[in-house]
């Protein structure tokens, strides 16, 4: 209540400290299950703003048919994307996929080899991931039975012809399994993979361990994410004031919350050949209780981009030890984004830890989607010479893009 504010806010010191440890301890108390964290928020649950009278979706409805979404680049970059978890597809199973404005379908072949297809059958257009089933190496088509082989689409088998035509084939896409994911290949002009995704070494040794995952969807053009590495004003801003505030913007600049802040300092840099497709940020964060330094919550995170739509950021810490975020991009639809973060920490250090990490990430990463949920594009952005490292990441991703990327289509009011 308003009453309670007042008294807060008049308190000394002291209470201000008991009142931070408390939440905190709430908050360790919360995560402290050895189960992962698991947070997955749907369509519209946050990044906009109520609207009196309306649900939380249809406030979302209006304000996506209100936007001007502006001058956009093309909406599918190309590069590698997260498909599903390896452990989403078991051997012999089967996934229909909507993804890059494609239909597509997923299996696992029974000797373990994963594999994406366009999802209709070229016979008569049945779509191969609705009741489609591993048959061997190949998926059978549901309403014919007709058989693909994952590895490069030939149809192997046709129940009742004598003969298969030479020609009768379903695409494939390239793809590879990373770090425990299921990552596709995406290039406009069809070609083959230019660069490899690497592997984080103490994820595939089992040095650290899986402790959370969430996932969100961005009603934006997947090139405002990454850009926002390089725009290391709006740290300052956006993600100073404390996450006790939360993620609602109307509130995270409250004097009830004024007693802690964050400082950032951050660097953004491309990296050279061979990697030129990898860029790299230097992120140091600490944060200030009262005007006083809070060692506890002190971090050295450094964030590398691989491509459009992966990033590897490695937290250090000098008590609470190393650990890391993958956080992946996948375009459903030219404005809409479907990013999923996963954090994996050394064993020896208590699964509260890297929880408490996680969580703290989700706040300030669901401050950036309002932002994004209501931004307008601008091709030509108004900008002064402290901002100089947000052309030359734009400069940077357009390596991205071919000169056949389609284009997103010439309209003002998009609703994805």
């Amino acid at each position: 209540s308003g009453w309670c504010g007042e008294q807060l806010l008049a308190a000394g010191p002291g209470r201000w400290a008991l009142l931070f440890l408390l939440l905190l301890l709430l908050v360790l108390l919360l995560l402290g299950c050895s189960r992962p964290l698991a947070l997955r928020r749907g369509p519209g649950q946050v990044g906009y703003l109520p609207v009196p009278g309306l649900s939380r979706g249809q406030a979302a409805r209006r304000a996506r048919r209100a936007r001007r979404s502006g001058s956009l680049p093309p909406p599918y970059p190309n590069g590698w994307y997260r498909v599903l978890d390896s452990a989403q597809l078991p051997r012999g199973a089967v996934r229909g996929l909507a993804l890059l404005g494609q239909q597509l379908t997923a299996f696992r072949a029974h000797d373990g080899q994963a594999y994406v297809v366009d999802a209709y059958c070229p016979h008569l257009g049945a779509n191969l991931g609705a009741g489609g089933r591993v048959v061997g190496n190949c998926i059978e088509c549901p309403f014919h039975g007709w058989l693909f082989r994952g590895e490069d689409g030939k149809c192997t088998h046709i129940p009742y012809a004598a003969k298969v035509p030479d020609f009768a084939r379903v695409r494939t896409w390239p793809c590879c399994e990373v770090n425990g994911m299921l990552l596709l290949w995406y290039h406009c002009e069809g070609l083959d993979p230019t660069w490899a995704v690497p592997e984080q070494r103490e994820i595939v040794t089992r040095e650290w361990v899986f402790r959370g995952q969430t996932e969100h969807l961005v009603d934006a053009h997947i090139q405002e994410i990454p850009e926002n590495a390089a725009d290391t004003a709006h740290l300052a801003f956006l993600h100073g004031p404390a996450i006790l505030g939360g993620s609602d913007l109307r509130y995270t600049r409250s004097r009830l919350w004024d007693f802690m802040k964050h400082t950032w300092k951050a660097e953004w840099q491309p990296e050279p050949a061979p990697d030129e497709h990898c860029s790299r940020m230097l992120v140091q964060h600490t944060a200030t209780i009262f005007g006083k330094h809070f060692s506890l919550l002190d971090l050295t995170v450094t964030a590398r981009q691989v491509g459009p739509g992966l990033v590897f950021l490695i937290f250090k810490h000098a008590f609470l030890g190393h650990g890391i975020i993958l956080q992946t991009v996948t375009p459903l639809e030219p404005l809409l984004q479907n990013v999923v973060h996963k954090i994996y920490y050394q064993k020896n250090v208590p699964a509260i830890i890297p929880k408490f990490i996680l969580r703290a990430e989700c706040i300030q990463f669901e401050r950036d989607v309002t932002i994004w949920n209501n931004k307008q594009y601008l091709s030509k952005p108004l900008l002064v010479r402290e901002d100089s490292s947000i052309q030359k990441h734009r400069r940077w991703y357009a390596q991205f893009y071919s000169e056949k990327s389609k284009r997103v289509p010439a309209r003002e009011d998009l609703d994805w």
